[in-house]
């Protein structure tokens, strides 16, 4: 067998469409684009219009939403804080922080916090820790030989909790006003209605009282 004679399986390889070389092709002169409008000029692109119909698109359900709030945490195993410790990357002497990893090659960029998880390999280090977050698995290993952990404040957090709480007394605040507002108009009187003037003689009125018939 030669290089040369080597061939695919029969109908593996199919030929191209060529378009355009002629009327006897049956795809010659509008390549089977048939005669103006925008499906025959180059460029142009359907986009999910399915002829009028709803599209498919539009038939499907919507799930969930897209928080566009989240926060992209930097999540390190302790198993790799080891292998760092084990390497001289991180010193043992000092606060390991987001910084300390970073130099140490942990992660190129800390997001919006770093946050210790557990697994990746067995810690044996005494870590003194100051980090975003923390699992409980991850905290339980760490103070078990006698490191310590300290969570930073979350600025973000505090900042939304903020607003949620004073939207929930605005609008405490909303309804208490509404229902002190319909308890004086229930606890206040009507005011009372004075009798119609009558015109008197010379076309001046008169606030004496009408006689009934």
């Amino acid at each position: 067998m030669k290089l040369n004679q080597i061939r695919g399986k029969p109908k593996a390889r199919h030929a191209r469409k060529r378009v355009g070389r002629g009327t006897g092709s049956g795809l010659g002169k509008t390549s089977g684009r048939g005669h103006k409008g925008a499906k025959s000029r180059s460029g142009f692109a359907i986009g999910g219009f399915e002829g009028g119909q709803m599209p498919i698109y539009r038939r499907m359900p919507q799930r969930g939403f897209t928080n566009h709030n989240r926060r992209h945490w930097r999540e390190v195993t302790l198993g790799r804080i080891q292998r760092a410790v084990d390497a001289k990357a991180l010193d043992l002497s000092g606060v390991i922080d987001a910084d300390a990893m970073r130099q140490a090659g942990l992660f190129r960029k800390a997001g919006d916090g770093v946050r210790v998880i557990q697994g990746g390999g067995e810690l044996s280090a005494k870590l003194n820790l100051s980090v975003s977050g923390i699992s409980a698995g991850a905290r339980a290993k760490v103070e078990s030989l006698g490191g310590e952990v300290s969570l930073l404040p979350d600025a973000q957090g505090e900042r939304s909790r903020a607003r949620r709480e004073k939207r929930v007394a605005k609008k405490a605040d909303k309804k208490a006003n509404k229902q002190a507002s319909a308890k004086n108009a229930e606890t206040t009187p009507a005011p009372e209605t004075s009798a119609p003037k009558t015109p008197a003689a010379g076309g001046a009125e008169s606030d004496a009282p009408v006689a009934s018939a």
